[in-house]
């Protein structure tokens, strides 16, 4: 079995939000639904209108983490929530019983109300979507026009995941609280 992660180079990001579309489509999501799946976040733009620094602004894509000691699942009541055999962080539909407790339990923020099943969801790396057809990338990684997110098998050393975790500079989110995210941000 593969051991999926995926890293962001994250500074290669317009913001253009095809990722947060080919996500959406890709899982029957709503377009107009907030922080679902995935999301882009930005910081504040530097200056006062009319003279703004469009190149202060810095965009954080982000999502599930994918975590290797997730919260999530150790808070979970029923084990909805569990590790499939690529090491992805999955959510069982028909054991959910929507008491939230992952929801707050995640530091990422990365759980939502699905308002069609009525269950927490979030990004599954295109595990029952993409993967399960055989294909190789996320729908995030295979739309983004500036290559921002590689998505593969951290296991294999000739992944092209691999390879960028061992020659660039990377950093995950919150290290200090020991999840051990699979989500890498390339400096």
């Amino acid at each position: 079995m593969a051991n999926y992660a995926m890293a962001l180079d994250y500074k290669n990001c317009i913001n253009c939000k095809a990722c947060e579309v080919a996500c959406k489509e890709e899982n029957g999501i709503l377009l107009g639904a907030d922080k679902h799946r995935i999301w882009v976040g930005a910081n504040d733009v530097n200056g006062e209108w009319p003279a703004l620094d469009i190149a202060s602004a810095a965009f954080m894509p982000s999502q599930c983490q994918h975590c290797e000691v997730a919260p999530c699942q150790e808070v979970c009541p029923t084990q909805a929530t569990y590790y499939d055999a690529n090491g992805i962080v999955q959510v069982d539909v028909d054991k959910c019983i929507l008491c939230s407790y992952c929801m707050v339990a995640c530091p990422y923020d990365a759980r939502y109300v699905d308002d069609r099943t009525m269950t927490v969801d979030k990004c599954t790396f295109c595990s029952d979507t993409r993967l399960v057809r055989g294909e190789v990338t996320t729908a995030c990684q295979n739309t983004c026009p500036t290559k921002v997110r590689t998505f593969g098998d951290i296991d294999d050393p000739n992944s092209e995941i691999s390879i960028l975790l061992r020659t660039r500079e990377s950093f995950t989110l919150k290290p200090h609280i020991g999840t051990k995210p699979k989500l890498f941000y390339l400096t």
